[in-house]
């Protein structure tokens, strides 16, 4: 089930919410130090960490999935968010060179039908980095935030989904080593806790990272082209040859 926008927007907009969202950013910032140029996606809830790649990239833009919901974006200037189905992604074919996907695979069904989409959107050079809830973080144990929704990841797991969807993993990251309380005290010592828990604490980190370039050999077609139709003659002289339907698997509708 998907995170309500209006949840990860009061999240975000909370003392807590207002540090992790300043700790990620810096993380990002880390693993993508220059985008100039380029074309960002931000795709589930990546708005908190998309404002510092807009002056730099060619052009930044959200998707934010049905069942999630919407908001507008970025304030008070003209909108570059909108409500989509994420398994079906209004963006031509290889047209993005760098996708942020936050708040998306831990909450979506259909992680193929998502992944695939973004395969398919991105460029033959591009990078996707997914940020997900650590397995065996403290930050998956808490409901309170956004983080200890939906399904959680070890960087094992996500390597391997990575893999399995025609992804090649480059660089792994982790970040909040903080622990989810909202205490004045523990978001003062945010900074130290980052330093001390990402040299001697990494697998105990809130989230996970992982960023990936597209698998290309080996790969005819992100879809499965569509059955033809085949006539189907029957041994009945009044009704030969009349054409019938194979069953065909239908697709899913997205699940937001």
């Amino acid at each position: 089930m998907w995170n309500d926008a209006v949840d990860l927007r009061d999240f975000y907009a909370s003392p807590l919410g207002q540090m992790a969202r300043h700790l990620l950013r810096r993380r990002l910032r880390q693993i993508w130090p220059d985008v100039g140029g380029q074309s960002v996606l931000g795709l589930g809830y990546a708005t908190p960490y998309l404002r510092q790649f807009r002056p730099e990239a060619e052009r930044v833009l959200a998707l934010m999935p049905a069942g999630q919901g919407i908001l507008h974006w970025p304030p008070g200037e003209r909108g570059l968010a909108a409500l989509v189905d994420e398994t079906d992604l209004p963006i031509p074919d290889r047209s993005i060179d760098r996708v942020l996907l936050v708040h998306g695979l831990e909450c979506a069904e259909h992680l193929r039908d998502l992944l695939r989409e973004v395969w398919r959107v991105m460029a033959d050079d591009g990078r996707l980095l997914a940020v997900v809830p650590n397995r065996r973080g403290i930050w998956a144990r808490s409901d309170r935030t956004p983080f200890g929704q939906g399904q959680t990841f070890s960087p094992s797991q996500l390597s391997r989904l990575m893999r399995d969807n025609m992804f090649m993993p480059t660089q792994n990251g982790e970040a909040l080593f903080l622990p989810p309380i909202r205490t004045s005290w523990m978001l003062k010592t945010a900074p130290a806790w980052e330093r001390i828990g990402g040299r001697w604490f990494s697998r105990f980190a809130g989230v996970v990272m992982i960023e990936a370039g597209k698998q290309l050999y080996g790969v005819a077609s992100v879809k499965a082209p569509p059955r033809r139709r085949q006539a189907a003659v029957i041994a009945f002289p009044q009704i030969a040859g009349r054409e019938t339907r194979r069953g065909s698997l239908s697709k899913d509708p997205g699940e937001n």
